[in-house]
């Protein structure tokens, strides 16, 4: 997934998802919390690769994966292409209002817009890109 889109979330916890993301991500995706303070977006067939993986783990490192699970949710596009989001996740990613919904490969993540502009002004630099692009060998 690509791009930064930029929408609000209404007073009823709900986010428009745009149409690009929805393509990838499909009419019924997953959401979670993540490393950083945003959540990540998957589709249904990533969420079950990333299942499969966590399957395959011994039990003592599938424990540690309790938390993004335990606070997922199962994200299902309404008629106007919009998500709820529920409270407690909204609170981890300190969603209030505006929203960056940022293609991240093979998911999108939701940041508060505020919080992403920071970050995406410290990351976007060309000594960032150039370590990127040379971790890749390109």
């Amino acid at each position: 997934m690509t791009g930064v889109y930029r929408h609000s979330i209404d007073t009823k916890g709900r986010l428009a998802m745009p149409s690009r993301i929805r393509e990838e991500l499909g009419e019924v995706f997953y959401v979670t919390i993540s490393m950083e303070r945003c959540l990540t977006a998957y589709s249904s067939e990533s969420w079950e690769r990333f299942m499969d993986k966590i399957k395959a783990m011994p039990r003592v490192k599938q424990i540690k994966m309790r938390p993004l699970f335990a606070h997922a949710a199962k994200c299902e596009l309404d008629s106007q292409g919009r998500i709820l989001l529920p409270q407690a996740l909204r609170d981890f990613a300190a969603l209030d209002k505006n929203v960056a919904i940022v293609g991240a490969g093979e998911c999108a993540e939701l940041w508060d817009e505020a919080a992403w502009d920071a970050i995406d002004t410290v990351e976007t630099t060309p000594e960032n890109i150039a370590e990127v692009l040379q971790e890749l060998d390109f």
